[in-house]
């Protein structure tokens, strides 16, 4: 049976990191540590940081590995991190959600369509920050699942 997508192992509430590799590998660290992806994965997503940043706006970022990374991907699935007081991506801009994406063939392309629904409404990146159980992000990304 597929792994959920999101589920609550595969989400950090209220972490503080200091840069923005540091979140990176955050991130790509709870889908190694889940089995969604091998732990070179998280080497891919700081090259794809490297080649255009990962920053979203809306204070969030959404960390994946490159192109040539899907053969590291086992399974699909989603991280999430908070971080209220912000990590610097570059140029000023301030990532205080983070979502770690791990697509097995072309399943990103999904994936990241439903997260961009959630993530376009503002609200939805306020009640992000300001739940205070994995079952909150949960419910707030179901259709991801």
């Amino acid at each position: 049976m597929a792994k959920e997508v999101l589920s609550k192992d595969n989400i950090k509430l209220n972490v503080s990191l200091n840069s923005k590799e540091e979140a990176i590998r955050y991130t790509g660290g709870i889908l190694a540590d889940n089995g969604y992806v091998e732990a070179s994965y998280i080497d891919k997503m700081l090259e794809r940081e490297e080649l255009t940043s990962t920053y979203m706006g809306n204070n969030v970022a959404i960390p994946h590995g490159t192109e040539d990374a899907k053969g590291m991907v086992t399974e699909t699935g989603l991280s999430v991190v908070t971080v209220p007081e912000g990590i610097d991506f570059g140029d000023g801009n301030i990532v205080k959600v983070l979502i770690g994406i791990a697509g097995k063939g072309d399943e990103h392309l999904e994936v990241l369509s439903k997260i961009a629904i959630v993530l376009s409404e503002e609200e939805n990146i306020q009640t992000i920050l300001d739940a205070s159980s994995e079952e909150e992000i949960i419910r707030i990304f179901s259709e991801v699942n």
